[in-house]
Protein backbone atom coordinates (compact mmCIF):
# COMPACT_ATOMS: atom_id res chain seq x y z
CA UNK A 1 0.00 0.00 0.00
CA UNK A 2 2.67 2.52 1.33
CA UNK A 3 4.87 1.78 -2.25
CA UNK A 4 1.65 2.40 -4.25
CA UNK A 5 0.68 5.55 -2.41
CA UNK A 6 4.41 6.25 -2.68
CA UNK A 7 4.56 5.61 -7.03
CA UNK A 8 1.70 7.69 -7.08
CA UNK A 9 2.79 10.59 -5.53
CA UNK A 10 5.87 10.60 -7.66
CA UNK A 11 3.99 10.52 -10.74
CA UNK A 12 1.95 13.84 -9.60
CA UNK A 13 5.20 15.22 -8.41
CA UNK A 14 6.67 14.64 -11.96
CA UNK A 15 3.55 15.89 -13.75
CA UNK A 16 3.26 18.90 -11.73
CA UNK A 17 6.80 19.78 -11.94
CA UNK A 18 6.04 19.13 -16.22
CA UNK A 19 3.54 21.76 -15.59
CA UNK A 20 5.18 24.14 -14.01
CA UNK A 21 8.09 23.86 -16.54
CA UNK A 22 6.14 25.06 -19.39
CA UNK A 23 4.29 27.55 -17.19
CA UNK A 24 7.53 28.83 -16.61
CA UNK A 25 8.55 29.11 -20.16
CA UNK A 26 4.99 30.68 -21.12
CA UNK A 27 5.48 33.43 -18.65
CA UNK A 28 8.82 34.45 -20.75
CA UNK A 29 6.39 36.22 -22.58
CA UNK A 30 3.74 36.80 -20.78
CA UNK A 31 4.96 40.20 -19.02
CA UNK A 32 6.61 41.44 -22.44
CA UNK A 33 3.20 40.95 -24.07
CA UNK A 34 1.03 42.15 -21.52
CA UNK A 35 2.94 45.43 -21.34
CA UNK A 36 3.30 45.64 -25.15
CA UNK A 37 -0.36 45.34 -25.52
CA UNK A 38 -2.35 46.66 -22.61
CA UNK A 39 -0.23 48.83 -20.90
CA UNK A 40 -0.51 52.75 -21.55
CA UNK A 41 3.48 52.94 -20.70
CA UNK A 42 4.27 51.14 -23.34
CA UNK A 43 2.05 53.54 -25.59
CA UNK A 44 3.88 56.37 -24.01
CA UNK A 45 7.25 55.22 -24.47
CA UNK A 46 6.14 54.91 -28.42
CA UNK A 47 4.74 58.30 -28.29
CA UNK A 48 7.50 59.89 -26.52
CA UNK A 49 10.20 57.97 -29.47
CA UNK A 50 8.32 59.48 -32.07
CA UNK A 51 7.68 62.85 -31.27
CA UNK A 52 11.92 63.12 -30.56
CA UNK A 53 11.96 61.70 -34.42
CA UNK A 54 10.40 65.11 -35.28
CA UNK A 55 12.56 66.92 -33.55
CA UNK A 56 15.38 65.17 -34.76
CA UNK A 57 13.97 65.27 -38.41
CA UNK A 58 13.91 68.97 -38.20
CA UNK A 59 17.47 69.42 -37.27
CA UNK A 60 18.69 66.90 -39.84
CA UNK A 61 16.79 68.52 -43.01
CA UNK A 62 18.54 71.89 -41.68
CA UNK A 63 21.89 70.34 -41.56
CA UNK A 64 23.21 68.94 -44.48
CA UNK A 65 26.31 67.22 -42.52
CA UNK A 66 23.69 65.16 -40.93
CA UNK A 67 23.65 61.41 -42.00
CA UNK A 68 22.32 58.69 -40.00
CA UNK A 69 24.15 56.09 -41.82
CA UNK A 70 27.85 57.11 -40.67
CA UNK A 71 29.84 53.68 -42.32
CA UNK A 72 26.92 53.52 -45.56
CA UNK A 73 26.93 57.50 -46.39
CA UNK A 74 30.03 58.12 -48.44
CA UNK A 75 31.20 60.39 -50.74
CA UNK A 76 29.65 64.05 -51.38
CA UNK A 77 26.19 63.37 -49.88
CA UNK A 78 25.20 66.16 -48.86
CA UNK A 79 23.33 67.07 -51.79
CA UNK A 80 21.52 64.43 -52.11
CA UNK A 81 17.68 64.07 -51.38
CA UNK A 82 16.51 63.33 -47.99
CA UNK A 83 15.42 59.72 -46.34
CA UNK A 84 14.67 57.81 -42.94
CA UNK A 85 14.99 54.01 -42.87
CA UNK A 86 12.70 52.29 -40.47
CA UNK A 87 12.76 48.52 -39.45
CA UNK A 88 9.15 47.81 -39.61
CA UNK A 89 8.22 44.75 -36.89
CA UNK A 90 8.10 46.37 -33.31
CA UNK A 91 9.10 49.34 -34.53
CA UNK A 92 6.26 50.23 -37.43
CA UNK A 93 3.45 47.27 -36.84
CA UNK A 94 3.00 45.61 -33.52
CA UNK A 95 3.05 41.73 -34.07
CA UNK A 96 2.08 41.27 -30.43
CA UNK A 97 -0.75 39.12 -31.28
CA UNK A 98 1.87 36.71 -32.88
CA UNK A 99 3.80 36.62 -29.62
CA UNK A 100 0.68 35.54 -27.91
CA UNK A 101 -0.10 33.07 -29.80
CA UNK A 102 3.41 31.20 -29.39
CA UNK A 103 2.84 31.90 -25.43
CA UNK A 104 -0.55 30.05 -25.68
CA UNK A 105 0.06 27.38 -27.80
CA UNK A 106 3.18 26.89 -26.52
CA UNK A 107 5.40 27.15 -29.36
CA UNK A 108 8.53 28.47 -30.61
CA UNK A 109 9.35 30.69 -33.70
CA UNK A 110 9.25 29.35 -37.09
CA UNK A 111 9.29 30.99 -40.73
CA UNK A 112 6.21 28.94 -41.67
CA UNK A 113 3.89 30.06 -38.74
CA UNK A 114 5.47 33.73 -39.46
CA UNK A 115 4.67 33.92 -42.88
CA UNK A 116 1.47 32.91 -42.01
CA UNK A 117 1.24 35.55 -39.85
CA UNK A 118 1.94 38.31 -42.27
CA UNK A 119 -0.65 36.90 -44.40
CA UNK A 120 -3.45 37.64 -42.24
CA UNK A 121 -2.84 41.05 -42.29
CA UNK A 122 -3.56 41.80 -39.09
CA UNK A 123 -0.80 43.71 -37.52
CA UNK A 124 -1.53 46.87 -36.37
CA UNK A 125 0.39 50.78 -35.75
CA UNK A 126 2.73 51.16 -33.27
CA UNK A 127 1.37 54.41 -31.37
CA UNK A 128 2.59 57.42 -33.16
CA UNK A 129 4.57 55.60 -35.96
CA UNK A 130 2.35 56.67 -38.61
CA UNK A 131 1.94 60.36 -37.72
CA UNK A 132 5.88 60.56 -37.83
CA UNK A 133 5.67 58.80 -41.17
CA UNK A 134 3.31 60.72 -42.69
CA UNK A 135 4.88 63.91 -41.36
CA UNK A 136 8.31 62.91 -42.93
CA UNK A 137 6.48 62.02 -45.87
CA UNK A 138 5.17 65.67 -45.66
CA UNK A 139 8.53 67.32 -45.46
CA UNK A 140 9.83 65.66 -48.99
CA UNK A 141 11.18 63.21 -47.26
CA UNK A 142 11.52 59.60 -48.73
CA UNK A 143 10.39 56.45 -46.19
CA UNK A 144 12.57 53.38 -46.70
CA UNK A 145 11.87 50.18 -44.83
CA UNK A 146 14.52 47.88 -44.19
CA UNK A 147 12.86 44.87 -42.91
CA UNK A 148 13.72 41.44 -41.74
CA UNK A 149 10.94 39.93 -42.92
CA UNK A 150 11.60 37.13 -46.12
CA UNK A 151 10.84 39.00 -49.28
CA UNK A 152 8.06 36.19 -49.99
CA UNK A 153 6.15 38.30 -47.41
CA UNK A 154 6.57 41.71 -49.40
CA UNK A 155 3.00 41.31 -50.89
CA UNK A 156 1.93 41.08 -47.71
CA UNK A 157 3.79 43.70 -45.50
CA UNK A 158 3.20 46.16 -48.65
CA UNK A 159 -0.82 44.96 -48.09
CA UNK A 160 -1.00 45.47 -44.35
CA UNK A 161 1.09 48.57 -44.43
CA UNK A 162 -1.34 50.17 -47.11
CA UNK A 163 -4.18 49.25 -45.12
CA UNK A 164 -2.68 51.13 -42.29
CA UNK A 165 -1.85 54.50 -44.33
CA UNK A 166 1.56 54.43 -44.55
CA UNK A 167 3.49 55.11 -47.81
CA UNK A 168 4.58 53.05 -49.87
CA UNK A 169 7.02 54.93 -52.11
CA UNK A 170 5.65 55.83 -55.22
CA UNK A 171 7.89 54.38 -58.36
CA UNK A 172 10.72 53.71 -55.82
CA UNK A 173 11.10 50.38 -54.09
CA UNK A 174 11.19 51.59 -50.61
CA UNK A 175 11.15 47.99 -49.15
CA UNK A 176 13.93 46.23 -48.50
CA UNK A 177 13.12 42.80 -47.66
CA UNK A 178 15.54 40.27 -46.52
CA UNK A 179 17.17 38.13 -49.44
CA UNK A 180 15.46 39.80 -51.64
CA UNK A 181 19.14 40.54 -53.66
CA UNK A 182 22.60 38.55 -53.11
CA UNK A 183 24.32 39.93 -49.97
CA UNK A 184 20.84 41.09 -48.62
CA UNK A 185 21.05 38.90 -45.16
CA UNK A 186 19.92 39.62 -41.84
CA UNK A 187 22.77 41.98 -41.17
CA UNK A 188 21.29 45.26 -42.29
CA UNK A 189 23.97 47.40 -43.78
CA UNK A 190 24.45 46.33 -47.25
CA UNK A 191 20.77 47.45 -47.57
CA UNK A 192 21.55 51.20 -45.97
CA UNK A 193 24.10 51.42 -48.44
CA UNK A 194 21.78 50.48 -51.11
CA UNK A 195 19.98 53.88 -50.13
CA UNK A 196 22.93 55.57 -49.39
CA UNK A 197 23.72 55.72 -53.41
CA UNK A 198 21.37 57.99 -53.88
CA UNK A 199 19.65 59.17 -50.65
CA UNK A 200 21.01 61.05 -47.49
CA UNK A 201 19.67 59.19 -44.56
CA UNK A 202 18.68 61.53 -41.80
CA UNK A 203 17.16 59.10 -39.05
CA UNK A 204 17.55 55.08 -38.66
CA UNK A 205 15.04 54.00 -36.71
CA UNK A 206 14.55 50.28 -35.12
CA UNK A 207 14.21 48.10 -31.81
CA UNK A 208 16.62 46.14 -32.24
CA UNK A 209 20.65 46.76 -31.77
CA UNK A 210 20.90 45.38 -35.25
CA UNK A 211 19.08 47.49 -36.95
CA UNK A 212 21.68 50.01 -36.16
CA UNK A 213 25.23 47.69 -36.19
CA UNK A 214 25.82 44.71 -37.52
CA UNK A 215 28.09 43.23 -34.62
CA UNK A 216 24.37 42.42 -33.07
CA UNK A 217 25.20 38.89 -32.68
CA UNK A 218 27.83 39.03 -30.56
CA UNK A 219 28.64 38.04 -27.39
CA UNK A 220 26.51 40.35 -24.37
CA UNK A 221 30.63 41.83 -23.81
CA UNK A 222 30.91 42.28 -27.64
CA UNK A 223 27.22 43.79 -27.86
CA UNK A 224 27.91 46.30 -24.96
CA UNK A 225 31.93 47.30 -26.48
CA UNK A 226 29.83 48.01 -29.69
CA UNK A 227 26.74 50.07 -27.88
CA UNK A 228 29.40 52.47 -25.95
CA UNK A 229 31.47 52.96 -29.50
CA UNK A 230 28.15 54.31 -31.38
CA UNK A 231 27.24 56.18 -28.11
CA UNK A 232 26.97 59.22 -30.05
CA UNK A 233 23.87 58.56 -32.76
CA UNK A 234 21.67 57.24 -29.75
CA UNK A 235 18.70 59.29 -29.21
CA UNK A 236 19.88 61.95 -31.89
CA UNK A 237 20.60 59.85 -35.66
CA UNK A 238 19.31 56.36 -34.26
CA UNK A 239 16.42 56.31 -32.09
CA UNK A 240 14.89 52.89 -30.59
CA UNK A 241 11.79 52.02 -30.04
CA UNK A 242 11.02 49.32 -26.86
CA UNK A 243 10.42 45.83 -28.03
CA UNK A 244 10.80 43.11 -24.79
CA UNK A 245 9.44 40.46 -26.41
CA UNK A 246 12.10 39.30 -28.33
CA UNK A 247 15.19 40.29 -30.37
CA UNK A 248 19.07 40.04 -30.02
CA UNK A 249 18.92 40.77 -26.57
CA UNK A 250 16.95 37.76 -26.13
CA UNK A 251 19.37 35.25 -27.43
CA UNK A 252 22.90 36.84 -26.90
CA UNK A 253 23.11 34.98 -23.47
CA UNK A 254 22.76 31.43 -25.05
CA UNK A 255 25.79 32.49 -27.91
CA UNK A 256 22.51 32.76 -30.40
CA UNK A 257 22.76 29.22 -30.58
CA UNK A 258 19.36 28.55 -31.65
CA UNK A 259 20.45 24.70 -31.56
CA UNK A 260 20.09 24.71 -27.99
CA UNK A 261 17.18 23.29 -26.38
CA UNK A 262 14.83 25.37 -24.28
CA UNK A 263 15.75 24.38 -21.34
CA UNK A 264 19.51 25.21 -21.93
CA UNK A 265 18.29 28.49 -23.39
CA UNK A 266 16.40 29.82 -20.45
CA UNK A 267 18.57 28.78 -17.86
CA UNK A 268 21.75 30.58 -20.15
CA UNK A 269 19.39 33.60 -19.61
CA UNK A 270 18.69 32.81 -15.89
CA UNK A 271 22.14 33.06 -15.13
CA UNK A 272 23.62 35.97 -16.50
CA UNK A 273 20.52 37.99 -13.95
CA UNK A 274 22.42 39.79 -11.45
CA UNK A 275 20.42 38.86 -7.60
CA UNK A 276 19.55 40.29 -4.74
CA UNK A 277 21.73 38.00 -1.66
CA UNK A 278 18.08 38.00 0.14
CA UNK A 279 17.13 38.97 4.01
CA UNK A 280 20.28 38.70 5.96
CA UNK A 281 19.86 35.34 8.18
Amino acid sequence: MIARTSLALGAVLVALSGVSARAQDASDLLLAALWTQRSVEYKANALTVFALARIRLDEALADKGWTAAPAEQTGNYQALPPAVILDIDETLLDNSKYQVWLMKSDQTFSTKTWNEFCAAQISTAVPGALEFVKYADSKGVKIFYITNRAAETEKDTRENMQKLGFPLGGNVDTFLMQNEKPGWGSAKSTRRAEVTKDYRVLLNIGDNFGDFDDRYRSSEADRLKAYEADMAYWGKQWLMIANPTYGSFDTAPYGHDFKKSREEQRKAKRDVLESWAGPAK
